[in-house]
């Protein structure tokens, strides 16, 4: 199976902010990274339920997908800013969104891997 075609960072970053505001969803962009092939971090903020940060990573196929870096329940956002913090010194070409939306919308499509099961959601 072919992959997606890969769009620049920049390029999709700017879409979710775009999706964002028309969703009425809010994001802030917190850190630019390279603009053609920064990997992108979500911190989703679901006021006051907690948070998850997301990594991107690619699936089998190449395709774009998302780890929860935090685990698998909400985190405080002292946890979440800190385990955001550890990756930003280790990649200075990371791309950092923040969202926040209580029901916990994305403004893109996520496919979220399971990396216990090993599968896709």
């Amino acid at each position: 199976m072919a992959s997606e075609p890969r769009l620049r960072t920049a390029i999709w970053v700017e879409a979710c902010i775009r999706r964002a505001n028309l969703d009425s969803i809010g994001l802030i962009l917190v850190h630019r990274g390279d603009p053609t092939a920064g990997t992108v971090l979500v911190k989703l903020n679901q006021h006051p339920q907690g948070c998850t940060v997301l990594l991107e990573t690619r699936d089998p196929d190449g395709n774009r997908a998302w780890l929860k870096g935090t685990g698998p329940t909400l985190i405080n956002e002292q946890a979440a800013d800190a385990y955001i913090a550890r990756h930003r010194q280790r990649d200075p070409d990371l791309w950092v969104i923040e969202i926040e939306d209580r029901a916990g919308r994305l403004p893109f499509e996520a496919r979220i891997i399971d990396p216990d099961a090993a599968t896709l959601r």
